[in-house]
């Protein structure tokens, strides 16, 4: 797909893979619309692409639903849909509220699938449009002390899956980036820095490439980096050796990283 022209949503933009993706949209010749929570980073990155300005929070009730009348009276039309806002959450599942799992659901979960229903109309509209998902290796593998975070990015990934058959033979086509650690402020509002020795973050730049790609290539799934396969292939494959192999490591992000060594 040609995104000279094309109106692109990109939330979750006021920071982070959002602000990184919607530069790359802007720097391809996209239009611009973009949601955050940051007014004032939002405001900033909007003077600087010539974008929209949808600011919301996701975790609010009818939040979602009024920021798709926003969109949809704003831009006009929509070509593009990048679903990447989130938010984390670090400790046992036993230490959380039930405010922190509502807010998790909320954002990561329910909020990419209600804008995707209310936006789908528009895009359908399109001879030829995209919606692309930002997952979660945690989503595919599991991480000890983000069971609630996993299991929404788990929930993206099967919705995305399913939508893409759902809207086969129509013009709408649909990407999922898959990211392991990323270098964004992600961590320390979750509650908890990265601190682990590997895998090393990447730049938030590499997955707003990969997002583009999605977008451009028509990508079915991505992930970065791309080693990231290993893993889950063998998960599929020989999930008992999976299994083993990720309760030696605690089920913790360094568990990925191990296949990559052990692959050379």
């Amino acid at each position: 797909m040609d995104v000279r022209g094309a109106v692109a949503v990109v939330t979750g933009a006021s920071s982070g893979i959002g602000a990184a993706t919607a530069l790359r949209l802007h720097e391809a010749g996209a239009r611009l619309v973009l949601h955050g929570r940051d007014g004032d980073r939002l405001d900033a990155l909007a003077e600087r692409t010539g974008g929209v300005a949808v600011r919301a929070d996701f975790a609010e009730p009818g939040a979602v639903e009024a920021a798709a009348e926003e969109i949809a009276a704003r831009a006009g039309r929509v070509d593009v849909l990048v679903n990447n806002a989130g938010m984390g959450y670090a400790g046992p599942v036993s230490g959380m509220s039930g405010v922190d799992v509502r807010r998790l659901l909320s954002v990561n979960l329910a909020a990419p699938v209600e804008l995707t229903r209310a936006l789908l109309p528009a895009l359908l509209d399109r001879p030829r449009s995209v919606v692309v998902f930002v997952t979660s290796i945690a989503g595919r593998a599991g991480v000890a002390g983000e069971s609630v975070y996993s299991a929404t990015k788990a929930g993206v990934d099967v919705f995305a899956e399913s939508l893409r058959l759902e809207l086969a033979g129509t013009g709408v086509r649909v990407g999922v980036v898959v990211p392991g650690v990323v270098d964004t402020e992600f961590f320390a509002r979750r509650g908890r820095p990265y601190q682990r020795r590997s895998p090393r973050p990447v730049p938030a730049d590499k997955v707003a490439a990969a997002v583009l790609a999605a977008i451009t290539a028509e990508r079915a799934e991505q992930y970065v980096p791309r080693w990231l396969r290993l893993p889950i292939a063998v998960r599929g494959t020989v999930p008992a050796v999976y299994r083993a192999l990720s309760a030696r490591f605690g089920g913790s992000a360094e568990f990925p990283e191990s296949f990559r060594h052990w692959k050379r």
